[in-house]
C-alpha cells in the first residue's frame, strides 16, 4: 500500500503523532523515511480538512528538535565506541566512509553543517549523535539544531501542502500549465536550499589522490 493512501486511514492525531516520532527517531540517528513521511502527510492534509497543516508542521519541528537534541546527548555520553556500533548495526548509513564525510562536514561548517544537514539525508541521521561525539558546544549545537529543524519541518510542510492546495484548484478546472507553474514554483524554495546543503556535503569530500608513476 501507497504511504498516502495508508495514512488516509490514520486518524488526524495519530498523523501528527506518527510524523513528530518518525522524525524524531531519523533526527536520533536511526535512518527512517522521515521526509517521505512528512511530504505525504502534508499533501494529504491539503485534501483532508481534518489535518491542520500548522499543527502538523508544529508536531514535525518539535519531532525534529527533540530528536536531534537526544542524539547529541547519545553521541557526546557514547562517543567514538558509539558510532562503530551504529556502524555494525547500520553499515549501509554509517560506513566509515559516510562517518568521514560527516566528520569534514562538521570540521569545516561546524554550526552551519547542522543547519544544512536538515536537507541532505545523510547529514540529518548524523547531525545529532555526531555533533556530540565531536563535543559541539550545546548552545551552538542548539541554535542550529532548532533554526535548521523549524526550516526544514515547516517550511518542508508549507510548501508541500500550498503546491497540494493549488493543484487541487487548478485540476478541477483542467489547467495543466497552471499546475505545472504551481509546482515548479513551489518547490523552487526548498530545492535552492537542498543545492546549498549539497555543495557542503561536496566540499568537504577528499580530493582524489594522484598515483605514483610505477604504480
Amino acid at each position: 500500500m501507497h504511504v498516502q493512501e495508508w495514512l488516509e486511514t490514520v486518524p488526524a492525531v495519530a498523523i501528527y503523532a506518527l510524523v513528530g516520532v518518525v522524525i524524531g527517531l531519523e533526527s536520533l540517528g536511526i535512518p527512517l523515511p522521515g521526509e517521505i513521511i512528512l511530504v505525504s502527510s502534508a499533501l494529504l492534509a491539503s485534501q483532508h480538512g481534518d489535518i491542520d497543516p500548522f499543527v502538523l508542521g508544529a508536531c514535525a519541528s518539535a519531532g525534529a528538535i527533540i530528536g536531534d537534541s537526544i542524539g547529541y546527548a547519545i553521541g557526546r555520553k557514547g562517543g567514538r565506541p558509539l558510532l562503530a556500533w551504529l556502524g555494525k548495526k547500520f553499515p549501509k548509513h554509517f560506513s566509515e566512509a559516510h562517518i568521514a564525510t560527516a566528520e569534514r562536514a562538521f570540521e569545516k561548517w561546524g554550526m552551519w553543517a547542522v543547519f544544512f544537514g536538515r536537507f541532505v539525508a545523510l547529514l540529518r541521521i548524523f547531525a545529532g549523535p555526531l555533533a556530540g561525539v565531536l563535543r559541539m558546544p550545546y548552545w551552538k549545537f542548539l541554535i542550529a539544531n532548532v533554526f535548521g529543524g523549524i526550516l526544514w519541518a515547516g517550511g518542508t510542510t508549507a510548501v508541500i501542502y500550498y503546491v497540494g492546495v493549488v493543484a487541487e484548484a487548478w485540476l478541477k478546472r483542467f489547467s495543466w500549465v497552471g499546475l505545472i507553474l504551481a509546482v515548479a514554483i513551489g518547490l523552487t524554495s526548498m530545492l535552492i536550499l537542498k543545492r546549498k546543503a549539497k555543495k557542503v556535503e561536496a566540499a568537504v569530500q577528499p580530493e582524489p589522490q594522484p598515483v605514483a608513476a610505477g604504480d
